[in-house]
């Protein structure tokens, strides 16, 4: 039986039976006692689901009872909430802490989960519900306007798909991709260097070989952990046990790592999402406060509390902004680190070393290690690829 290594190993480090790889067994115990025979109960008793398909298995596998309660308490808090302005004030304070302390009590064992993402699809489900079924029938919205929020809504959820792709993991067969193009790259410089030695020159003199300026290609480590080369700028992240490249965090609202292969996705998703969202309770604040300005509506709406349904909506509306402002300010965080050509990985390590300089009110670090400018730097971020698709094709060329 093989064992997740996200860290290094250490003598008599003892593993708890919710880190075993075998996951549609493992539980959140406490009890070190009960690894021995867990290990034994997996041995004599493998896992038997032939009356199963694949995506039933997968689906019981991933499944998290204790999502259960907190997706059946936020509809209930958000009604809680809607009695009165005080009430509202007071739950939609506590909620965020709430959250995360049914988070950290849940799931704090667990290095992937999907608490997170189940919650931010369930909230957009129920804010779309909630539109559909109180905001829609007062007529105030015409059916253009229903259709760019279905639009939108519909995009983030393809856009987040495809984020969710993968990252672009650091394999052995990138190495072995850099190497045979890095040979490449040398016979044909020998080639040119040879041609240009064998003419010479009008004086009699042979002419002096070229070499490029920037060498080969910039240094490859070894990951201490993975035990593999990986490119520069690639990162091991302890959450998904790999090295990604290019990494710029482990997004816990989309259960995945943000790196080369999904970063521009990951953009988009926020984007779609934050103008989707904005769009939306601007849609609600004026057919709930048609008398009011729309920058003013959400801080006083009278009469909102009267009937219970617009409360409800003027509730929904006030959470919705805050998801979005939070995630507006994820936004333009990425907007400022691509500007300067730095992720958040480099910009933490230049922090923690000292080698970065905080700019623009602590908004953005910038290293200068990789900035070529405004317009290089998002031609490069808008061009890069996936280095390990490439580096299939490009081995299956070779053989």
């Amino acid at each position: 039986m093989q064992w997740q290594k996200l860290k290094p190993p250490e003598p008599d480090d003892p593993i708890c039976c919710c880190e075993c790889d075998l996951y549609q067994y493992g539980c959140c115990c406490d009890c070190e006692d009960l690894d021995e025979a867990f290990n034994r109960w997996l041995k004599d008793k493998p896992s038997k689901s032939t009356f199963q398909s694949p995506v039933f298995g997968a689906m019981a596998d991933n499944l998290e009872i204790s999502l259960i309660p907190a997706l059946l308490m936020l509809p209930l808090l958000l009604k809680v909430a809607a009695l009165h302005y005080l009430l509202g004030i007071t739950v939609l304070t506590a909620l965020p802490g709430l959250v995360l302390w049914y988070y950290y009590a849940t799931h704090r064992k667990k290095r992937r989960t999907l608490f997170f993402l189940t919650l931010a699809l369930y909230s957009l489900a129920y804010m779309y519900y909630l539109f559909i079924t109180e905001i829609l029938p007062r007529g105030d919205v015409s059916q253009l306007q229903v259709c760019t929020v279905t639009s939108g809504m519909i995009f983030t959820i393809v856009s987040l798909f495809h984020t969710k792709k993968g990252p672009g993991f650091v394999t052995a067969a990138l190495h072995d991709s850099h190497s045979h193009s890095q040979e490449d790259k040398k016979e044909s410089i020998q080639v040119n260097n040879g041609s240009i030695q064998s003419a010479a020159s009008p004086s009699g003199t042979p002419a002096e070989p070229q070499t490029p300026k920037e060498g080969l290609g910039a240094k490859w480590s070894r990951c201490p952990l993975c035990k593999i080369m990986r490119p520069p700028r690639a990162g091991h992240c302890r959450t998904c046990g790999s090295c990604v490249q290019r990494l710029d965090h482990h997004c816990v609202w989309i259960n995945s790592c943000v790196g080369q292969a999904n970063h521009r996705s990951f953009l988009l998703t926020l984007s779609v999402f934050v103008l989707t969202s904005l769009y939306g309770i601007s849609l609600v604040l004026c057919s709930l406060c048609p008398r009011q300005y729309l920058m003013t509506a959400l801080f006083y709406c009278p009469g909102v509390y009267t009937q219970s349904s617009t409360a409800l909506c003027f509730t929904c509306a006030w959470y919705s902004s805050i998801v979005a402002g939070g995630l507006l300010y994820l936004l333009v965080a990425q907007v400022l680190n691509i500007s300067f050509n730095v992720t958040e990985r480099e910009a933490q390590l230049a922090l923690r070393n000292k080698t970065g300089q905080s700019r623009l009110w602590g908004l953005v670090v910038d290293t200068g290690e990789y900035s070529r400018g405004f317009y290089q730097n998002w031609v490069e971020f808008l061009t890069m690829t996936d280095a390990s698709a490439s580096s299939r094709s490009s081995l299956t060329d070779l053989v």
